[in-house]
């Protein structure tokens, strides 16, 4: 159980960092760009006796997971803007119940023989799509038109893009991996994709001048990437303890993140939750709790 409170701490960790950022004046397009090299150098310390990082480009897994890594960035990007803009509550609430988009692609697109859904299950992800909804029109009261779309639509954008990165990672599980050599390594050719193009695109902003270097921005990289990959390296942990039960740990994991940024959201950042908030919480972890019924209680 230590390293599942573990994984929920330092994925809470990691909107802490990203509400800290506009108060030190952090620039969060360099510190997410800085934050993966941490991340991969940490991975690689990281790595259990006999286990080797050596990308095998014969593979298409391999490739697959390179451009997996666009989708880190793109994906900590839009929750960085997120949680900035519409707090710690609704990004995690929208980043969370995101699980709801594997499961029907599971379900319907996949096919998953493991995946045994029945009414309570589906009112669990009929739930979980009201949270959000929810969640993306609180954030637009009071606002204009364009308003919903630059702050309420980010809970939804944030839903939405986890849920895609989410699947294309169940596919690559399902489809494409027989014999990797382990879950860090293969993490690690995940983290090398974003490590290339994070890169990349920050190479292009500084030629463009549209970017400057500032050295407090690799300091606020190590207090993102250190949660960023140890939460992940935590999960796979207690997935291993519970004999890699993902039915029984995903749902633990994600109601525990929603409500541990909740508590610290109000605490330490005052964020005030209306009871239309209240709701949206109280829906999500209902929808988490629905549909992994079938795995917790039966």
């Amino acid at each position: 159980m230590i390293y599942l409170i573990l994984s929920i701490v330092l994925s809470v960790g990691l909107l802490v960092n990203f509400r800290l950022f506009p108060r030190y004046g952090i620039n969060t397009f360099q510190a997410i760009v800085f934050n993966y090299p941490v991340c991969f150098l940490l991975g690689y310390l990281l790595l259990e006796k006999g286990e080797t990082f050596r990308p095998d480009f014969s593979q298409s897994w391999t490739w697959y997971c390179l451009a997996l890594g666009l989708g880190f960035i793109l994906t900590f990007l839009l929750s960085g803007t997120a949680t900035q803009r519409i707090g710690m509550t609704l990004t995690s609430l929208a980043n969370n119940i995101s699980l709801v988009i594997p499961v029907l692609f599971s379900l319907f697109v996949f096919g998953s023989d493991s995946m045994s859904f029945g009414p309570v299950n589906y009112v669990g992800l009929a739930l979980g799509l009201v949270a959000v909804a929810i969640a993306s029109w609180k954030a637009d009261s009071g606002e204009t038109g364009a308003g919903f779309l630059q702050s309420g639509g980010l809970a939804l954008a944030v839903f939405l893009l986890y849920g895609i990165t989410n699947t294309a990672i169940n596919y690559l599980q399902i489809h494409l991996i027989k014999n990797s050599p382990g879950a860090v390594p293969v993490m690690l050719i995940m983290v090398l994709g974003a490590v290339i193009s994070g890169l990349a695109v920050w190479v292009y902003r500084l030629v463009k001048r549209q970017d400057a270097f500032r050295p407090k921005n690799l300091v606020a990289a190590v207090t993102l990437g250190i949660p960023n990959f140890l939460s992940f390296y935590f999960l796979i942990l207690a997935l291993n303890h519970y004999g890699s039960s993902g039915a029984f740990v995903y749902p633990l994991y994600n109601m525990g993140v929603i409500l541990v940024s909740a508590l610290v959201s109000v605490v330490f950042f005052r964020e005030k939750l209306s009871r239309l908030n209240l709701a949206g919480l109280g829906m999500a972890v209902l929808a988490i709790l629905f549909i992994s019924w079938n795995s917790l209680f039966v």
